[in-house]
């Protein structure tokens, strides 16, 4: 195990075991074994740690979807369902200490974009943007001015919602998560698609060039 990993762990053990951050960096240090400043080495704060938790949890998620070698020859529709279940099935194994982080964050959280996430905002919207770009390329995308260059942002939207959504939901191992992921992804693409928007502007376009 790399060491960024233990110190990961170590730290959420300790957090669901005790209920807080250990007192301490030199105490933490000293429970993994390390000295202070071999501990900065990879980290400077327990926030630096949590932010990197939620990063490891998305990558962990697209590591495991690109892994799949029947993957690639998904629709990039398919690819974001299979990134989002996948991602709250991580977040499902680690729901206790999710959880305690979450009901920190300002709410809603899609307004506030907690500084936390932002290393996994940043990897989130990287991946978006390929997906976007790979989507104009088959023609599931379509560009549209002033608005192309907003999909990526709509989707880390639509990404924070599903996390609301999943951190609120009651149901049964969540399965209303699972339909929520399902109707908002099959939304966003109706929309950055070819939806009846376009086909109306089609027409309207059409019988005007042959008034």
């Amino acid at each position: 195990m790399e060491k960024k990993d233990k110190i990961r762990k170590a730290y959420m053990e300790y957090v669901l075991e005790n209920g807080h951050n250990p007192p301490t960096f030199y105490i933490f240090a000293k429970k993994l074994k390390m000295t202070e400043s071999e501990l900065y080495e990879f980290y400077t704060s327990f926030e630096a740690i949590d932010s990197d938790l939620w990063l490891s949890f998305f990558l962990q998620a697209k590591q495991t979807i690109e892994a799949d070698p029947t993957y690639q020859g998904y629709s990039v529709r398919e690819k974001l369902l299979s990134l989002y279940y996948t991602w709250i099935e991580i977040l499902k194994a680690n729901r206790s200490f999710v959880m305690r982080g979450y009901q920190r964050f300002k709410q809603p959280v899609a307004k506030h974009n907690p500084a936390v996430l932002k290393a996994f905002k940043e990897a989130f919207l990287a991946f978006a943007r390929e997906l976007v770009y790979e989507g104009r390329e088959s023609k599931e995308v379509l560009p549209r001015p002033y608005l192309s260059g907003k999909y990526p942002d709509a989707l880390w939207l639509n990404a924070l919602y599903i996390l609301d959504f999943w951190a609120k939901d009651l149901s049964p191992n969540f399965e209303k998560t699972d339909t929520a992921i399902e109707k908002t992804v099959n939304t966003a693409f109706d929309l950055m698609g070819h939806s009846i928007v376009d086909s109306v502007f089609d027409l309207a376009k059409f019988v005007y060039q042959n008034r």
